[in-house]
């Protein structure tokens, strides 16, 4: 798998939730839908939209916000595309990704 696909929406009663999948290539709906959308063969940034405003683009920054939430994935989504992941109870300013 290559994307991470995050897309938020709001329920009937207002309340915001959230979608994660993974897939290899990126459809049309996902770029019309997804909040973001992380390349993890190139290290990108493919959207980052919130609320109908464009967050910055800053791979590093946004991947460590999910690990918390999405460590698994995002190990997995790393190692699948050829990448270490040093991440062994780090702040966010100390996590380090390297090519093998």
């Amino acid at each position: 798998m290559r994307y991470l696909i995050i897309t938020y929406y709001r329920k009937a009663n207002g309340q915001i939730d959230e979608s994660t999948a993974v897939a290899r290539n990126l459809k049309m709906r996902d770029h019309q839908t997804a909040s973001v959308i992380l390349d993890f063969k190139k290290l990108a940034v493919v959207k980052a939209q919130l609320n109908g405003t464009s967050a910055p683009k800053d791979f590093n920054r946004i991947v460590e916000y999910y690990m918390q939430h999405y460590e698994n994935i995002i190990r997995r989504l790393f190692e699948e595309n050829g990448y270490e992941i040093d991440y062994r109870e780090k702040s966010p300013e100390e996590l380090n990704v390297s090519t093998s």
